[in-house]
């Protein structure tokens, strides 16, 4: 029964010792004396409590507090609740199981009772079996005196029924399930009905009685209470005992080493992790010396891998990958230790500073790819480094550009020399790539140190400015630097910064310049042209930059896009007016080749139109003959684009481009513009006389409209009817002007183009 179950006695084997009063290996023995420690030990103490203070005094705190911090781990409370439940449930179903067998054993005592005040009542001398053996006032008493309720009394054979006394009797004797039958649940479970058969009562009788079971209600509550009782105790008491051994054996352990994988998280490359105390032969402390290895091989690939890390990052960062060169960085750290070094020798030394850009490497990726750009790369690094002395710094400081250092003195006393000899071997034989061959020249761009800069970076960036100056001038040349080059570059940036304020503040004007129909007369259009006028302090309060000043900074620093849009919109706007008023003309824009390849043209074109209502065909672009030649593909898709939306298109300055008339014959252009300085000649240079023939004819035979500009007298203009081209602008007609002047010459021209005779 549960009820009689005690708890077990307490345990009696006592578990290790607390970590914090773990002896040393090398403290004495129970009982030995200090004074008969080995020398050895001594040592081994000695060294221990000198080396290791802190560490040992972090490792018994730990380990003091190992059981509260068990009581506080999530892990050891949810241990702690699933064993106190299994074996809460477990009880539990045990209970149920055995909560039957007590109520009936609780009945069969209630049985017992009913049998022994029955049985006294019996009168054993009576003879006649068909009569009741128990009287009226003996049942009257037994009910009233004990806990039977009610009795019926039958013959032995049950074909009679002798006599009933106080409350029904429901069970019938003649079909009885078992001796112990039928605990009525009814009335609350109160009241247990039961059969007493000859065997029982040893008289020849039986008798069915009604017995009061009120009290094992009460009874089973009371068990099922103090069983409860017990069972909370002795799961909490068996829990406790586990959670200790689980403690001590598993869970202490499992917080040291997570206490020592938290210290290897917070300081990977360099954990300070405390020696494991756990028998290394267990599972638990075998896992603890397996996770101490794997922290410190984590420890060493880290320290390794930051190792090579940054050995790969200072190559990154001061070496070009491709040719294994020091970079600009590095190169102008290593001239600055070497200047630094000769000043604190006694200075007086001076240093070249050669920059090298190889000319049209571009078109060398774009036509045979990077690979082959790579390969000459490699090409020149290695020939330079290897034609140069020891002494002497080669860098690649750019795409595609290098940069050399070298003192001055012996054979080599002025950076020219130097210059010279880089750019005889660079033209010395053509660089390979694969199976090709491709000659490479290059623009080198000279300064010395310290004659051309006070510093490393400055003396490097004026090589630069100097190389620049190369390019300008044709490439494959060599420049040494002037001071004259820095205030050019230094008045450019001025120009840049000062156009960017004047497209802001809207300086930038369009003046028009008109177009006619040479064979009628008629005016037939403008073209639009970028003027501006910067205001100034003067009596003029201003005035204007010549565009040929501007305009190629612009293209240069891209900002050439935005003005370029600018001007577009404004002149569709201007013809759109013209067109309101009845005015039937077109207007011509010139488009530069950053626009037509940095932006998206067509898009723009076609908003712009529909923004400003203007006809399409109204519209004319120029696109010099040079930008077409750049990407031929290109080209001819903006081209076609362009057209289909309706705008006309034309060939501004033809006849400098040298482009191909295969290629001509591919774009879709409505009209050649002949270039001024043909016709400005052409009464004075047969050549150039001939070329403005062989434009007229060349577009005529290709059904194009030719226009001339730089028309400024009569005989240009009978030189160009004589050869029956179509449409003229230039000074003989008017002078590019404000939109206001314009107007008044368009209200006021009558249509006779020899009224400009006068």
């Amino acid at each position: 029964m549960a009820s009689d179950k005690t708890p077990p006695k307490a345990q009696q084997r006592r578990g290790p010792p607390p970590a914090g009063e773990r002896r040393s290996p090398a403290a004495p023995a129970a009982g030995e004396p200090r004074q008969r420690r080995s020398a050895q030990g001594d040592r081994r103490q000695t060294n221990r409590r000198a080396a290791a203070p802190k560490k040992q005094g972090m490792f018994d705190s730990m380990l003091s507090g190992a059981p509260a911090q068990i009581w506080k781990s999530r892990l050891s409370w949810r241990i702690t609740l699933a064993v106190f439940l299994t074996i809460l449930t477990v009880q539990a179903g045990i209970l149920s199981v055995t909560m039957k067998s007590y109520e009936f054993e609780r009945l069969e005592e209630l049985r017992q009772i009913g049998l022994a005040s029955i049985i006294p009542l019996i009168d054993d001398s009576m003879t006649d079996r068909l009569q009741s053996p128990i009287t009226v006032a003996d049942a009257k008493n037994l009910i009233t005196s004990t806990k039977v309720r009610g009795i019926a009394v039958y013959s032995a054979d049950l074909e009679n029924l002798l006599a009933t006394h106080g409350e029904q009797v429901i069970m019938n004797p003649a079909r009885p399930d078992t001796d112990l039958a039928a605990y009525r649940a009814a009335e609350s479970g109160s009241i247990y009905e039961t059969i007493y058969r000859p065997s029982n009562l040893r008289r020849p009788y039986v008798v069915a009685a009604r017995i009061d079971a009120g009290a094992i209600r009460d009874q089973k509550l009371d068990h099922i209470k103090q069983t409860m009782l017990i069972m909370l105790l002795m799961s909490a008491f068996v829990t406790t005992v586990l959670m200790i051994a689980l403690g001590k054996w598993l869970l202490e352990p499992i917080l040291f080493m997570r206490e020592n994988l938290l210290r290897a998280s917070d300081n990977p490359e360099n954990p300070k992790i405390t020696p494991s105390p756990y028998d290394p032969n267990d599972e638990i402390g075998s896992a603890i010396v397996i996770a101490h290895k794997l922290i410190q091989q984590n420890a060493a690939n880290i320290r390794q891998i930051r190792s090579a890390a940054e050995d790969e990052i200072h190559q990154l960062a001061y070496f070009d990958k491709l040719t294994n060169l020091p970079n600009r960085t590095n190169f102008i750290k290593i001239l600055s230790e070497r200047i630094a070094a000769t000043e604190k020798s006694g200075g007086g030394a001076q240093f070249a500073v050669i920059t090298i850009d190889l000319d049209h490497f571009k078109d060398i990726n774009d036509s045979m790819g990077h690979q082959a750009g790579d390969d000459i790369l490699a090409g020149v690094g290695k020939r330079l480094r290897k034609s140069m002395p020891e002494m002497a710094l080669v860098a690649r400081s750019g795409e595609d550009e290098f940069a050399i250092t070298m003192p001055l003195g012996g054979d080599m006393t002025n950076a020219m020399q130097i210059a010279d000899h880089v750019i005889n071997v660079i033209r010395a034989e053509p660089f390979r790539s694969r199976t090709e061959t491709f000659p490479v020249r290059a623009s080198i761009g000279v300064a010395t140190y310290p004659d051309d800069g006070a510093d490393p970076v400055e003396v490097l960036k004026n090589a630069d400015i100097a190389l620049n100056r190369a390019k300008e001038e044709g490439r494959d040349t060599i420049k040494e630097y002037s001071k004259d080059f820095d205030q050019a570059v230094q008045q450019r940036f001025k120009m840049l910064r000062d156009l960017r304020d004047a497209l802001e503040q809207k300086q930038l004007l369009l003046y028009y310049q008109p177009q006619l129909d040479l064979n009628t007369g008629a005016l037939i259009g403008a073209e639009a042209l970028l003027r501006w006028w910067k205001p100034d302090s003067s009596k003029q309060g201003g005035q204007f930059i010549p565009p040929i000043e501007f305009i190629p900074i612009a293209e240069q620093s891209g900002l050439i896009v935005p003005i370029g849009e600018m001007v577009l919109r404004v002149a569709c706007h201007t013809a759109a007016r013209w067109a309101s008023e009845g005015r039937d003309m077109r207007i011509a824009v010139n488009v530069s080749g950053a626009q037509f390849y940095q932006s998206d043209l067509v898009a723009f074109v076609s908003q712009v139109l529909k923004d400003t209502g203007l006809n399409p065909h109204k519209l004319e672009l120029e696109v010099t003959e040079s930008v077409f030649m750049e990407d031929i593909s290109h080209a001819i898709k903006t081209l076609q684009d362009l057209h289909g939306l309706g705008v006309e298109l034309a060939i501004d300055d033809f006849g400098t481009g040298y482009s191909s008339l295969s290629y001509l014959r591919q774009f879709p252009i409505d009209r050649l513009k002949i270039d001024q300085s043909f016709i400005r000649n052409a009464l004075n240079n047969p050549d150039d006389a001939a070329i403005a023939r062989t434009i007229v004819a060349l577009g005529h035979s290709l059904n194009l409209k030719v226009i001339a500009e730089g028309v400024e007298t009569k005989e240009h203009e009978a030189f160009l009817m004589a050869q029956k081209c179509d449409e003229v602008q230039g000074y003989r007609y008017s002078r590019p002007v404000p939109i206001e002047q314009f107007d008044a010459f368009a209200a006021g021209y009558n249509g006779d183009i020899n009224s400009f005779d006068k």
